[in-house]
Parts: C-alpha cells; sequence; structure tokens
C-alpha cells in the first residue's frame, strides 16, 4: 500500500466541487472573475483564496475593537464585531454545508460582510450617512475597502455577497451563499444580542414574549438551532428561504431588540457622545486634510477622504484620535 498523501490540488476540488455540491451552488471555477486578472492558484480555488485574504487583512483584524451592541466595553465577554463576524460564519458554513452550498464562498463573504462597520457601530453608521448626500452604508464600505482602500482584488461573487448581506436591500445577492449570509448576520446577531443583554443586566429571560420562548426556546443554542432548522425546512433546489413561522418570530425579535435594547433610552447620552466624535473627526480631517495619512489624501473630495479614514478606525483609535485633535 502507498502510505503517501494524494495531494487534493485546486483542480481536483473544482471537479469535487461540480461532483458533491448542490445544482444552486456557486462553482469556484464558473466565478465571474476578478477586478485585475491574475494567475490560477495551485492548490486553493478562486473562493479560498478570497477567504484566506480577508482573514490576513488589516481591516478584518481591527474587528475586534468595533462595536457590537455595547460602544468600547469592558467585560471581557461581551460580543464585540470581530466575534460576532466569527458567529455569522460558523452559522453560514453549517448552513451551506448541510445545504450542499459553496462553503468557501459562503465563509468569504461572511468574514468579509462587516469590515466596512464604522466606529460605535450603526451610530456611526448613521453619522457618516447624514454627512454624505448619497448616502452611507457599511456594506459598500466594505466593498470599497477591499477594491480601493485595502485591495484584495477579490472575485465578483464575494462581493456582491458583501454588498447586498443588508436586508435594506431589496436587491438580494446574486449567489445563494449570498443569501445565505444574510440569514446567517440576522440569526447570529438576534441570538447572542439577547445574550450579551442578559448579561448586562438589560433584560432578563422573562422580559422576552413568551411566543418567542415558546416557538425558539432558551436564548443560546437553541435559538441558533431552531433558526437554521427554520431554512433547512423552507428551502429547497431552487430557493433560500426561511419558515415563515421562524421568519414571523425572527422580524418580532428584531423589532423588540430596538425597542428594549438597541435603542433604550438610557443609551441615549452615550450615542450623543459618539455621534459627536465622529462628526468632530470627519469635520476636523475635511478642513485640515494634511492630518489625514498619506493614504488618504487622494483625488477624492476631501470629505470623502476623511469619511474614509474615520469609518476604518476602532472605537478605541477614534476616542484616542477625538482626545489628541
Amino acid at each position: 500500500m502507498n502510505d503517501s498523501f494524494i495531494l487534493r490540488d485546486r483542480i481536483w476540488r473544482e471537479q469535487n466541487e461540480r461532483v458533491t455540491l448542490s445544482s444552486i451552488a456557486t462553482l469556484a471555477e464558473e466565478t465571474k472573475g476578478r477586478g485585475q486578472e491574475e494567475e490560477k492558484d495551485t492548490f486553493r480555488t478562486a473562493f479560498e483564496r478570497d477567504r484566506d485574504r480577508i482573514l490576513h487583512s488589516k481591516s478584518f483584524r481591527r474587528l475586534k475593537h468595533k462595536t457590537q451592541v455595547f460602544i468600547n466595553p469592558d467585560g471581557d465577554h461581551y460580543i464585540t464585531r470581530m466575534t460576532h463576524t466569527l458567529q455569522v460564519t460558523q452559522v453560514g458554513r453549517s448552513i451551506a454545508k448541510t445545504l450542499g452550498l459553496n462553503q468557501d464562498l459562503t465563509e468569504a463573504i461572511c468574514l468579509g460582510h462587516d469590515v466596512g462597520h464604522s466606529p460605535f457601530g450603526h451610530t456611526g453608521e448613521d453619522v457618516l450617512n447624514d454627512l454624505l448626500d448619497e448616502g452611507w452604508s457599511h456594506s459598500e464600505n466594505s466593498v470599497k475597502i477591499f477594491s480601493s482602500i485595502e485591495p484584495l482584488n477579490l472575485t465578483h461573487e464575494t462581493l456582491n455577497g458583501i454588498q447586498f448581506h443588508p436586508w435594506k436591500y431589496e436587491e438580494p445577492p446574486e449567489s445563494p451563499e449570498g443569501l445565505v449570509c444574510r440569514f446567517s448576520d440576522r440569526i447570529a446577531y438576534l441570538t447572542h444580542d439577547v445574550e450579551d443583554a442578559i448579561r448586562a443586566d438589560i433584560l432578563s429571560e422573562n422580559d422576552i414574549p413568551k411566543n418567542i420562548t415558546k416557538l425558539l426556546g432558551t436564548p443560546g443554542k437553541q435559538w441558533v438551532n431552531n433558526f437554521i432548522s427554520g431554512i433547512f425546512k423552507a428551502s429547497d433546489s431552487s430557493k433560500i428561504s426561511m419558515d415563515e413561522e421562524i421568519l414571523g418570530c425572527m422580524n418580532e425579535l428584531r423589532e423588540f431588540m430596538f425597542q428594549k435594547v438597541y435603542l433604550r433610552e438610557e443609551t441615549k447620552e452615550e450615542r450623543l457622545n459618539a455621534k459627536n466624535i465622529i462628526e468632530k473627526l470627519v469635520l476636523t480631517f475635511e478642513k485640515d486634510p494634511s492630518l489625514l495619512p498619506e493614504n488618504y489624501q487622494n483625488e477624492q473630495t476631501s470629505l470623502e477622504n476623511a469619511i474614509d479614514y474615520v469609518a476604518g478606525m476602532t472605537d478605541r483609535y477614534a476616542i484616542k484620535k477625538y482626545n489628541e485633535l
């Protein structure tokens, strides 16, 4: 018997995708390509390379100090944008594997979906959106980061999935893997944000509407399992969907979280302080572009360059720069 390893190179992996994946899965060998053509890797598929590039990027590393719900939290166990992203990726991987979709593309989209988030979570995003006439979106900023600010030359499929993962877009992602990220993002943040709110004594389990806990069970892994099962129940070879009862429960839970956690009165002052930091930083850098790093001084308007720089900051770096200036 030959004990040597059999190398499963890119060609083997691409052939394996054709044999093992669903008929609606996105095949790496059929990618629409990259912005700049490049030589194919010997061993990795195009989507594997995307995943690896995102994982090793500076913008991905900064997620560990970006807000999920609690701004610059002191506790070690609160969710950050980094741990949220890892949970989204694991949920997405589980769904993709069971449905026979492309796990590598799913992982690449999920790992990159939130790198464009501003400091202080959606509070920061709202400020930047108001400063630009054409508006500002964290998902579109993610694409901008990977395309021009920290260019990684990612595939069309990965960038499209990242850009259109938010539910606010009526236009869905082109790929089923992108739709998986859209569902995985909401599954992850609703479940872990509830746990964080309970940990912070903002909520107790008894505060959660009874029809939600009756359907989903105890907050935590039961919720994740039941949300994912809702996708398996409603999806087939023509679409990725979620069971109507589970989806209705998810939407009700989201409304509950906005009312009781995300926009609660007790955080109003904190959100105003965060808004002030973002506004002052952007306006300072717009007024004096020489304060910007050299790679943020380009042919764009001074406002666009200022926003690009501030949007890439972590919470603590934004606070540090604000105090310095």
